[in-house]
């Protein structure tokens, strides 16, 4: 069911809901134009909703002009921490926003505003891509060198821990593991899935797989609740689901094809199972992982170009509510799937 619709000013790559308490309705868009020409720039922005699905309201309350972003991500929750938005950006930064609450003044409405906090100069190649560590004091980031980099953060302080050449093209996708976070995955258009250990300096090669991907490798996602379980996402149009005990050689279970490439993976929060996939030219779609059979459970195709971002809101409703952005026609929607109703908020 449709809630609400926008166009934003440039083409929309990343949408993320905030999952701190007190913030599940504020979601982040990000844009990267490139205007092409004897000077190539690369333009960006984030912007900042208000989204309340159930009065069908989607409030643009902030706004910032940036160079072009490929990723962003909200920092994870924990005790005491306050929101913070990562940004993997065209000109080699990796950049920390912090979301702060204004009270009202009497010029100034009352609102949440984001706030540069930190920033750090990774390298002359773009950042493509990042992921947080669970404690939020690391970040790995994808460059398109096809080198990786840990950045540690430290009351805004960011400080480059190490730099290493994981790929040979560019590097797409990053994620640490959850439940191991010494470990971080990565993958890239050499289509080679890896896995590193970070406890030696330089990281040391945990697996390799370079047969399994026929096509470059878009998204990786460790499963929030099954420590064995692993998603990746592919230009061949594959969400593959891997067994990870052998974690020497992960066994690729089970797969589907959705019809377009897997650029981004999402687990529902409370139903991890169920995954919300952007597929680049064939819309989004929601997936069911359990057991060990991949089902289609439902499509959505009310964007008219490159399925990029997508992100389920966190916080209490009787039925889920996504966020969806399609890079060309710069269209953010809101709407709620079918599946996955009637949600059991206890577990």
């Amino acid at each position: 069911m449709d809630v609400a619709h926008c166009y934003l000013e440039g083409n929309v790559d990343a949408v993320e809901f905030c999952p701190h308490d007190s913030f599940h309705h504020v979601l982040a868009a990000s844009t990267y134009t490139l205007q092409e020409g004897d000077h190539p720039n690369r333009s960006g922005s984030i912007s900042l909703y208000s989204v309340d699905a159930e009065k069908g309201n989607l409030d643009l309350f902030h706004h910032v002009e940036t160079v072009g972003i490929f990723d962003i991500k909200w920092n994870p929750t924990g005790a005491n921490v306050v929101p913070l938005l990562a940004q993997a950006d065209a000109d080699g930064y990796l950049r920390i926003h912090s979301l702060v609450v204004c009270s009202g003044n009497g010029q100034q409405n009352e609102g949440d505003l984001l706030t540069e906090v930190g920033g750090e100069n990774v390298s002359s190649s773009m950042c493509l891509c990042l992921d947080w560590n669970p404690s939020a004091t690391s970040i790995s980031v994808g460059l398109s060198d096809g080198s990786i980099s840990i950045v540690t953060i430290q009351e805004s302080q960011l400080n480059i821990q190490q730099t290493w050449v994981a790929h040979d093209f560019e590097l797409w996708a990053t994620a640490f593991d959850t439940h191991q976070p010494q470990l971080v995955y990565t993958g890239s258009d050499d289509c080679r899935f890896s896995c590193w250990d970070l406890r030696e300096s330089p990281s040391t090669l945990a697996f390799q797989n370079v047969k399994t991907h026929k096509m470059g490798i878009c998204c990786i996602a460790k499963s929030t609740a099954d420590p064995n379980k692993l998603l990746t996402g592919s230009y061949d149009e594959y969400l593959r689901v891997w067994d990870l005990r052998s974690m020497s050689k992960p066994i690729n279970e089970s797969s589907i094809c959705l019809g377009g490439g897997v650029w981004r993976i999402k687990q529902h929060p409370l139903i991890p199972d169920l995954i919300l996939a952007a597929c680049m030219h064939n819309g989004f779609a929601v997936v069911s992982i359990e057991r060990d059979s991949v089902a289609l459970m439902e499509t959505y195709d009310k964007h008219e170009s490159l399925a990029y971002g997508a992100d389920w809101q966190r916080g209490g409703r009787k039925r889920p509510v996504v966020a969806t952005c399609s890079f060309y026609d710069r269209l953010l929607r809101i709407w709620m799937p079918e599946t996955g109703g009637n949600i059991n908020h206890s577990g």
